[in-house]
């Protein structure tokens, strides 16, 4: 300490202030906070809920933001599932279906099937987006492109893109030639 310049250390001490030794390196225990349990009372449903939540379909078609989405119909073998999950099939044409209402984009998937259809194609890719933008609804376009893409005959399996491709805010769609 005695090679440090006189000034210096007067800097150092008019700048660190008051030093207080430390007699242990233990912090002071205290005790936990008690939790405070909350009653929440809650009013039986009416009969009209239960009706309704009775006879609702539920139909949950990864409808999720980055929950990946896979679907095969009966007959298609594994291997061709686990080959379209990796994106090995070659993405021969893509619809984009970022910003078209719900109506918009079932006219624009169907017409982009049929004209795929008429050309032979085998493998699409179909972007639906995650729906960040949909706010407290969550995705509208991923779940319904999901149940949209099982009705049509031609559709032999699709999955979520890879990362690349646009991941779970897209699809890779297999085509029955």
């Amino acid at each position: 300490m005695a090679d440090i310049d006189p000034e210096e250390r007067a800097l150092f001490r008019a700048s660190v202030g008051e030093v207080i030794p430390v007699r242990h390196d233990r912090h002071p225990r205290t005790p936990p906070a008690r939790s405070r349990r909350r009653e929440i009372y809650c009013s039986p449903p009416s009969m009209e809920v239960i009706r309704h939540l009775r006879d609702a379909p539920f139909d949950y078609g990864g409808g999720l933001a980055l929950d990946p989405v896979f679907y095969a119909r009966d007959g298609v073998p594994r291997a061709v599932g686990r080959r379209l999950k990796r994106g090995q099939y070659r993405i021969e044409a893509e619809l984009d279906l970022h910003g078209l209402r719900l109506e918009e984009a079932r006219r624009a998937l169907v017409e982009f099937l049929r004209e795929a259809r008429r050309r032979h194609l085998g493998c699409v890719r179909v972007i639906h987006g995650k729906g960040w933008r949909s706010g407290n609804t969550g995705p509208v376009l991923k779940p319904n492109v999901n149940l949209w893409l099982r009705q049509f005959d031609d559709v032999l399996a699709y999955c979520s893109a890879q990362a690349a491709d646009g991941g779970t805010g897209a699809l890779y769609v297999l085509l029955g030639k």
